[in-house]
C-alpha cells in the first residue's frame, strides 16, 4: 500500500565511490543527490527556458519570467496541438541541451555506469502548467516509452527549486527488481501509460526539491510526477538519459523529442547555435540501434478505443488529438471513426 510520502536519501556521501553507488543503486532502484548540477547554471537555464516561454505567451505578459507566473488559459501539455509551437522553440535552447553534458554529471554517470557513458541526444524538457492534475504524468517505467537497454538511467532534475505542491517526481524504491517491463495500460498525462501499482508495496519517495538537484533511476524504476497544484506556477524539469555506449539504443532516442508528433529536424533545432561541439555528437557512436517497439502504445489505443466506446472523456481526449496530429493515418482514421461512433 502506498499511503505516505517519504523523503529521499541523499547519496552525496558516496559521490566518490563507484562500488557503493551501484550498490545503493541495485538495493533501492534509485540515486538522489544534492546539488549535483551547479545552482548557477541551472537558474541561467531557466532564465532562458522561461524566456522563450514567456515569448511564446505561456507566461503572464510583464512578469519576471524567473517566477514562472503561468497564463492558465494557455494551459497544454504534450499531445496536444498548441504544445509543439512553444516547445519547439524551448527545445532549439543551446543551453538546454549543454546541460545534459555538464561534466559533473557525466563524471556520476560513468562511476554508475562503470564505462564510457552515452548521453541520449534526445533531451526531454517538462513543462508543467498549474490547474491542470488531470494531466499529471501517471506511474510507470521509462523502458516502454524510450526501450534499447534496461541499463538506461534517467537522470532527472528540476530547473528552479521544486518543492511538492509544484509537482515533482517520485519514486517506489525498489520497485526495479521486478526485473522486467510490468503490464501497461491507457492513462492520460505524459506517456499514455501507466501502471497499476495494488501488486507493489511500499511508500512513495520524494523532496522539496532545489536547483541543482538530481534525481537518477534506472528503466524499471517505478515512478510518476506529483500534480501541480499551485494557483499559478508553472514547473519546468529535465528528463537526460544515460547509458553505456556499447548497449542498444532505440532508434527514436537519436530524434529530437515530439518529432514524431509535430516534425522537428536537428537542423532546426541546431539553426542558431554558436557552438558546434554538440551537433551530430551521436553520428560516431558504433553501438546497435534498435528499431521502435510500437507494441505498448499500440495496445494503448485500443484500449482508449473501447474505453470512449463507453464515453471515458480521458480516452475521447486522447483519441482526439491523434485525429488532429494525422487525421489520414489507421490510427487516425480508426480514432475518427470510434469518437463519431460514441458520440
Amino acid at each position: 500500500m502506498q499511503s505516505e510520502l517519504k523523503t529521499l536519501q541523499s547519496a552525496n556521501d558516496a559521490m566518490e565511490d563507484s562500488a557503493e553507488l551501484q550498490s545503493r543503486l541495485a538495493e533501492d532502484g534509485y540515486l538522489f543527490f544534492k546539488r549535483l548540477f551547479d545552482p548557477d547554471v541551472i537558474m541561467k537555464l531557466r532564465k532562458d527556458l522561461l524566456t522563450v516561454m514567456q515569448k511564446g505567451g505561456w507566461l503572464v505578459a510583464g512578469t519576471d519570467p524567473m517566477d514562472g507566473i503561468a497564463d492558465i488559459s494557455k494551459r497544454c501539455t504534450e499531445g496536444d496541438p498548441d504544445y509543439p509551437k512553444v516547445y519547439h522553440e524551448v527545445y532549439k535552447v543551446q543551453s538546454f541541451h549543454q546541460t545534459a553534458h555538464h561534466p559533473d554529471v557525466l563524471a556520476i554517470m560513468e562511476k554508475i555506469i562503470g564505462d564510457t557513458v552515452f548521453p541520449h541526444p534526445s533531451k526531454i524538457a517538462r513543462l508543467w502548467f498549474p490547474q491542470f492534475t488531470d494531466h499529471t504524468t501517471p506511474v510507470h517505467q521509462d523502458f516502454v516509452h524510450f526501450q534499447g537497454s534496461y541499463d538506461t538511467f534517467t537522470c532527472w532534475s528540476p530547473v528552479g527549486d521544486c518543492p511538492v505542491e509544484l509537482g515533482g517526481l517520485a519514486v517506489l524504491p525498489g520497485s526495479h527488481r521486478v526485473d522486467e517491463v510490468l503490464d501497461h495500460a491507457f492513462s492520460l498525462g505524459a506517456g499514455s501509460l501507466s501502471v497499476d501499482t495494488s501488486g507493489h508495496e511500499g511508500n512513495w519517495h520524494t523532496i522539496d526539491y532545489e536547483a541543482g538537484d538530481a534525481l537518477i533511476f534506472p528503466s524499471l524504476t517505478l515512478h510518476k510526477a506529483l500534480p501541480n497544484v499551485t494557483e499559478d506556477r508553472l514547473r519546468v524539469s529535465l528528463d537526460n538519459r544515460y547509458q553505456n555506449e556499447n548497449d542498444p539504443v532505440a532508434e527514436h532516442m537519436l530524434q529530437p523529442h515530439l518529432a514524431s508528433f509535430s516534425p522537428l529536424s536537428w537542423e532546426e533545432v541546431y539553426a542558431g547555435w554558436t557552438d558546434d561541439s554538440l551537433k551530430y555528437y551521436w553520428k560516431d557512436r558504433d553501438g546497435p540501434v534498435l528499431s521502435k517497439d510500437s507494441s505498448y502504445m499500440d495496445k494503448a489505443f485500443e484500449q482508449a478505443i473501447a474505453l470512449a466506446s463507453n464515453g471515458n472523456e480521458h480516452a475521447r481526449l486522447h483519441l482526439e488529438r491523434i485525429v488532429h496530429r494525422d487525421p489520414e493515418s489507421d490510427q487516425g482514421k480508426a480514432a475518427a471513426a470510434a469518437l463519431t461512433g460514441s458520440n
